[in-house]
């Protein structure tokens, strides 16, 4: 099950590469419906995997139970969650409303929370458990400006990774739960060519990521069954480099 992977972005991409692997895939949207199903029918064209679709505001009451209850029913189990659902927009911050705050911890944080639980839940009862893979930002180590209602949303993840971790192992050891923090991976239409070039010189790489990147990562802390409780960066070194010159030559303190 992949949250937020209707639209054609990182989620989407992520549900492709796990149905090339053989899975079983639910989708889920909450506006992207249509975009959802067009995904589903293409996963069981190019490779054979039944697809669903599931709907929903992952931050109402019972909606993440419910979306996870289809997929079980569906399927007869559960072994990815895949909290890719997220939500963000750049905002002054004396533009920020309480409202703004709510929303995305309600979306970001809250809906990333129930969705695991409802899963790991259903984990724990399977021998093989099952893994939990939630989504979070490299930039929570380094914030962008005008993001200041979005990142304390994004930076609970890790926190949340590390306790559910603990929680739902104590259950069934076999159940883990870890957090990847993509870097530039996918970026707007209207990022400029000399923009994007900023961009890539701003990693160790040298250049932009792909969401099959981060797919790859998923399918690495799928199938590697002693980690869990990670959070892995998966943004080229963004998160280790700043492109000003003072980490070569000038390290003095």
């Amino acid at each position: 099950m992949v949250t937020g992977s209707g639209a054609p972005r990182v989620g989407r991409a992520i549900a492709m590469a796990l149905a090339q692997q053989g899975c079983r895939i639910a989708l889920h949207a909450n506006n992207s419906t249509d975009e959802a199903a067009q995904a589903a029918a293409e996963i069981t064209q190019r490779f054979g995997s039944e697809a669903i679709v599931t709907c929903g505001a992952l931050q109402n009451d019972g909606v993440a139970d419910r979306i996870v209850d289809q997929t079980h029913s569906q399927f007869g189990r559960i072994d990815v969650l895949v909290n890719s659902a997220a939500i963000w927009q750049p905002t002054r911050l004396e533009n920020v409303t309480p409202d703004d705050v709510r929303r995305y911890f309600e979306i970001n944080a809250l809906g990333s929370f129930l969705c695991a639980r409802a899963a790991g839940l259903k984990m724990v009862s399977q021998p093989n458990g099952g893994s939990i893979v939630n989504i979070g930002d490299w930039a929570t180590v380094r914030p962008y400006l005008d993001h200041a209602a979005y990142f304390p949303s994004k930076g609970s993840i890790e926190v949340m990774t590390r306790s559910l971790a603990v929680e739902l192992a104590h259950r069934n050891p076999q159940v883990r739960v870890n957090c990847i923090q993509p870097g530039p991976v996918l970026l707007s239409d209207e990022v400029s060519q000399s923009q994007q070039q900023t961009i890539a010189a701003s990693t160790l790489v040298g250049r932009v990521g792909s969401p099959e990147n981060i797919a790859h990562a998923v399918q690495f802390l799928c199938e590697n069954d002693f980690v869990t409780g990670v959070c892995l960066p998966v943004d080229g070194g963004r998160s280790i480099f700043a492109p000003d010159g003072l980490q070569i030559g000038m390290n003095t303190g």
